[in-house]
């Protein structure tokens, strides 16, 4: 009886010894991970200068002060820095500016030349491989306005064309093509036909030069073109009659004076 309990004790010491339940094993320490690197934000675009980029292409010097004159270099400095679609712009040379006799812009209000000059620029930037497809859409709006203010394109052999309704033009070469600017020479000025199309007033004719009087101790200046004095009425017929008249009596008198002595 007593061999039969110390037995089952043993075994069941035994049992509890070598049940994995009380195996405590250390475990290896969690290694520790590195923190994750936060992304790097995205690069900032550098600030594009259309002042500068107008000023060493070329020359541009009468776009770019009509820009500057009219303030639309504010609109369009801004489009092009601090928006996500960027800025699309066509810019005559002095030359076209030039050859421009009529119309010309000197007879435009202040209003109206600053609407030329948004005319030349579109609210988004375009490659030259873009503007195949946006002849598909024309017209396509500019800065001053749809309608009216609309320029249509055309790509003929990859040489983008330009019509504005009342002047047609080309690109003949890229100045700036890096998004979010683009810049393009044309040949031509662009002229809205919002504005050439209705009749434009004249420029006013200059005021006459005033006359110079005539000298005052100038013996000529006092006769009129009959040779008579301003303010004297010149003899009429009937007083050169009663002359001759006079003369007449005189002389037969005298005649008459002389037949009495002979």
């Amino acid at each position: 009886m007593e061999f039969s309990m110390i037995f089952m004790f043993s075994s069941t010491l035994l049992f509890l010894v070598s049940s994995p339940t009380n195996v405590h094993a250390a475990s290896p320490p969690a290694p520790i991970l590195p923190p994750t690197p936060a992304p790097a934000p995205a690069p900032i675009p550098p600030y594009v200068n259309l002042t500068d980029l107008l000023s060493v292409a070329g020359p541009f010097h009468t776009f770019l002060n009509y820009l500057e004159s009219t303030k639309v270099i504010d609109t369009f400095q801004n489009q092009a820095n601090n928006t996500e679609e960027g800025i699309t712009i066509f810019v005559p040379k002095d030359s076209a500016f030039s050859s421009l006799k009529k119309p010309s812009l000197s007879n435009l209000t202040q209003d109206q030349l600053k609407q030329v000059i948004l005319f030349h620029a579109l609210p988004h930037y375009y490659s030259l491989a873009d503007f195949k497809n946006l002849s598909q859409s024309s017209p396509v709006s500019t800065f001053a306005g749809s309608g009216e203010f609309s320029l249509n394109f055309t790509d003929v052999s990859g040489t983008v064309h330009l019509d504005s309704g009342w002047s047609k033009t080309k690109v003949s070469s890229s100045v700036h093509s890096t998004d979010p600017v683009a810049i393009y020479q044309v040949d031509k000025v662009l002229l809205p036909e919002a504005i050439f199309g209705a009749d434009i007033p004249p420029t006013p004719a200059p005021a006459p030069a005033p006359e110079i009087s005539p000298a005052a101790d100038s013996p000529k200046s006092e006769l009129t073109g009959g040779g008579h004095a301003p303010g004297i009425a010149p003899p009429n017929s009937a007083y050169r009659i009663i002359n001759s008249g006079i003369w007449i009596q005189l002389i037969l008198a005298v005649s008459g004076v002389l037949v009495l002595f002979l």
